[in-house]
């Protein structure tokens, strides 16, 4: 880490980024070609840090919609290959073969175990006016000997991510009662089944999945194929809504065809046996059986069957807590910038397709800084990367100056081949027949009825939502 920068022009002093992951190592990439000083500072050991963490996971985009235009022209020089366009990499793939060449490509411009804390003015906390532009950001940054250092910087691109900080089970967002203490039993991660100590932790038993993103679908898809060959294995999954013909996503519709295959893979696991459906249902209590297992209740008072595992996957959130004395503008609802959250707010439509965006709609009112890739995101679902590229790249060309470079859309986003309101389904009084925003209108099948005490066993979306 570079010694304190301190009594230097704001204009001198480089802009900062946060995560040295996919959309943050994109932002480096850009500030790197349009000549602007960039220092990248990751938490975590190595770049992607939160990508292995689900390295296990293959994304649902190919090769040609994971490599940052910006980062493989600089990559080019050096002897870099990229992969095959046309195939799906695992996140391991993606950090191992583009992410940190990249991050060992900009050198010392990336600087691993350090943990960003708070971000301010100089001189000025939140409430303070005068002269408060002219002052340049404050980062604080703890580094993982647990010494404290400030940095100076003339913008800040927070690229930290979601990974973090994992939605909880209780539907009113916050943990449901007993989720802590159950916690031995509890995971908020997609299971690498192909570990072996991690496949005795399934095998042979009975897992609630709770969830209704990529994600669920794809562990719903691997405990189906666990259950193939260990008897016994089992999986409950658990929605809040009812399913419709929009449940497991596009299918063949959606133009990124393995992730329309992820909700098919799920559906195929409910029509086959391996897992049951609880619809409708709102967790609002984990307690230990008799047996030491787990069981659900439900806000109608519903009690699920006992389960051996528990693996909540209802999306991710932003820490925004090292960000409290910066005047954001973020919607009350998504977390996102205000001006992003009406194109991806899940209570009005679901639909991929979501307008490219730039700086325009990530700015704040405090000038020069920006939550970018799947932070600018908020809570809302169906974050791409080619998405964050986007952004990064309009966000750089605003910093240097080069507005109508900034201004510019270059990108066309696929269509996820889903509408109708993730939000929506959530709404027991809103009617389950309506289009949305640019679908036909979903026919719903209830599996199940709001007094059953059991899964019912019949009836008829890295990790995936972020890629």
């Amino acid at each position: 880490m570079p010694a304190p920068l301190t009594d230097v022009p704001a204009t001198a002093l480089p802009t900062v980024v946060i995560g040295a992951g996919p959309v943050g190592l994109a932002a480096a990439a850009h500030l790197t070609e349009r000549g602007i000083e960039a220092l990248v500072l990751e938490s975590g050991p190595a770049a992607g840090s939160a990508v292995r963490e689900w390295g296990h996971v293959r994304l649902f985009s190919t090769w040609s919609e994971l490599v940052d235009p910006a980062a493989e022209k600089l990559l080019a020089p050096t002897g870099w290959t990229a992969p095959d366009g046309a195939t799906y990499p695992s996140g391991a793939n993606w950090a191992e073969q583009y992410l940190q060449p990249l991050a060992d490509l900009l050198g010392d411009k990336v600087h691993y175990g350090a943990t960003v804390t708070g971000v301010s003015r100089l001189g000025r906390d939140r409430i303070v006016d005068a002269d408060r532009e002219q002052q340049p950001f404050t980062v604080r940054v703890t580094l993982t000997d647990g010494t404290e250092q400030r940095i100076l910087a003339r913008a800040v691109i927070d690229a930290s991510g979601t990974w973090t900080t994992p939605s909880p089970a209780g539907a009113d967002g916050l943990p449901a009662l007993g989720e802590h203490a159950a916690s031995a039993r509890i995971s908020y991660r997609i299971p690498d089944l192909k570990d072996p100590a991690v496949r005795a932790r399934y095998a042979g038993r009975r897992t609630a999945v709770i969830g209704s993103g990529a994600s669920a679908f794809t562990a719903l898809a691997t405990l189906a194929d666990v259950a193939k060959d260990e008897p016994g294995t089992h999986a409950v999954w658990i929605l809040r809504r009812g399913i419709s013909g929009s449940t497991f996503g596009g299918g063949t519709a959606d133009q990124l065809p393995a992730r329309g295959a992820l909700g098919l893979a799920a559906k195929a696991a409910v029509d086959n046996g391996y897992a049951d459906a609880v619809t409708g249902f709102r967790t609002e209590t984990i307690e230990p059986a008799e047996d030491g297992r787990l069981v659900l209740t439900g806000e109608d008072g519903r009690r699920l069957d006992p389960v051996d595992e528990v693996i909540v996957l209802t999306g991710l959130r932003p820490d925004l807590s090292f960000l409290s004395e910066i005047r954001l503008g973020l919607d009350e609802r998504l977390q996102a910038p205000a001006e992003l959250a009406p194109l991806i707010d899940p209570n009005q439509h679901s639909c991929g397709t979501v307008y490219p965006h730039g700086h325009r709609e990530l700015a704040h009112p405090e000038p020069g800084i920006y939550l970018a890739g799947m932070k600018s995101y908020g809570r809302a679902p169906t974050f791409l990367a080619m998405t964050g590229y986007e952004q990064v790249r309009s966000v750089v060309a605003a910093l240097a100056g080069d507005t109508e470079a900034a201004d510019r859309v270059e990108l066309t986003l696929p269509d996820t081949g889903v509408c109708g309101g993730a939000g929506l389904f959530d709404d027991p009084a809103a009617p389950q027949d309506s289009a949305g925003c640019c679908a036909p209108a979903p026919a719903l099948v209830q599996i199940g009825t709001p007094a059953a005490a059991t899964p019912a066993t019949d009836g008829e979306r890295t990790p995936g939502s972020c890629c």
